[in-house]
């Protein structure tokens, strides 16, 4: 089974007027301004970047998987003022999962999970080619695994 992927970041045009927005308009659906104080522990969801200290970012709550099936699910998420959609190469594993604890998910095509695994981020790649050797995983997510919050998509190269 081909096993090549690919990250796919959220594209910044879904959060571009968030920035524009002042505290009370963010707070009015949940989100937050905040300035970045550690580094890493600010990962951008469209930069696939941790934030550096000083920078802007939005705390945002977001649905991350928008399916008919129960494992649909939102939860909060960062995006980086300077931010610019990453595009990672094919196998290419983004800096920011290197040093993270991380779920991955995987799910077929009917949105249903078939498996679960949590890794060190070292052994990502590892665990995304073991989990798409499996003909029924169609995509997988990528959680922060002791917070729970959705980091990005994988999809089959």
């Amino acid at each position: 089974m081909h096993s090549d992927f690919q990250f796919v970041a959220l594209p910044i045009q879904r959060f571009a007027q968030l920035f524009s927005m002042d505290d009370a308009e963010l707070a009015s659906f949940g989100a937050r301004r905040m300035t970045v104080n550690e580094n890493p522990g600010y990962p951008c969801r469209v930069s696939l970047m941790d934030a550096p200290i000083g920078e802007t970012v939005i705390l945002t709550p977001f649905q991350h998987h928008e399916v008919n099936s129960p494992y649909q699910s939102a939860g909060p998420i960062f995006v980086r003022e300077a931010a610019q959609t990453a595009k990672p190469a094919v196998n290419e594993i983004p800096v920011m999962f290197h040093h993270r604890l991380l779920s991955v998910r995987a799910y077929n095509e009917a949105a249903m999970m078939k498996a679960a695994k949590v890794v060190e981020g070292k052994v990502l790649q590892g665990t995304i080619r073991d989990l798409f050797s499996n003909s029924d995983s169609a995509y997988l997510h990528v959680h922060n695994a002791a917070p729970g919050c959705f980091n990005c998509m994988v999809q089959r190269a």
